[in-house]
């Protein structure tokens, strides 16, 4: 009887424990001000990324698997990050992609061109060409990608990770309150992990 209880108090408080080894300002940030959500009544967690990353790149399996299994109280958002002027084509390409109903077919193929293929899409016309062997009329994705609507996502995207203070990827904003990233996470999984704790964290604050 004894081992049994023993068993089950561990088991009841290891979440606990494993809550308590995250610590704000190591393995996230609290950001003042907070921003505003667009997920309206769920949590928002808000990926920033870039196609050519590595680490974004190796994040992809780790997110899509919990992606699989995030509760439906949560929101999730991609956000392209434009940290340097040589990023903005593939954070066009990004809304492009959404704009023309094609993001969930060609975002991860758009990686993997980058990554495993080794392909140069460095400039819209080189993106088009490629998005057109996959479907999608190159005329009709130069003339979205330089669309008033994809110049506004852009902006948008651009305005958020200043005021948010992302200056890394991948990065991942929950709430509009709470930053992390793989640095400071201590890996991929545990910064998963760590989103989960976070989405707690909100939802309780939500609550009161």
């Amino acid at each position: 009887m004894k081992k049994s209880a023993l068993v089950l108090l561990i088991g009841l408080l290891s979440p606990f424990a494993a809550h308590a080894a995250f610590r704000r300002n190591r393995d996230y940030l609290r950001l003042f001000p907070s921003q505003p959500v667009t997920t309206g009544h769920r949590i928002e967690v808000r990926e920033f990324f870039w196609y050519s990353c590595p680490h974004c790149f190796h994040l992809e399996p780790v997110l899509n698997a919990w992606l699989k299994h995030k509760p439906s109280y949560v929101a999730f958002v991609r956000t392209p990050a434009v940290l340097n002027p040589s990023w903005e084509p593939q954070a066009r390409a990004y809304y492009t992609f959404q704009s023309l109903g094609v993001v969930n077919r060609l975002h991860d193929l758009f990686f993997d061109a980058i990554h495993i293929k080794n392909e140069n899409l460095s400039t819209g016309p080189l993106i088009a060409r490629w998005a057109a062997r996959h479907g999608v009329n190159e005329q009709k994705f130069l003339a979205t990608y330089h669309s008033f609507g994809v110049d506004s996502k852009l902006q948008n995207a651009v305005d958020l990770a200043r005021a948010e203070g992302v200056d890394a990827v991948p990065t991942i904003v929950v709430e509009g309150r709470y930053l992390t990233n793989v640095g400071m996470a201590g890996g991929r999984k545990r910064m998963m992990r760590l989103v989960d704790f976070l989405i707690q964290k909100a939802r309780q604050r939500a609550a009161h």
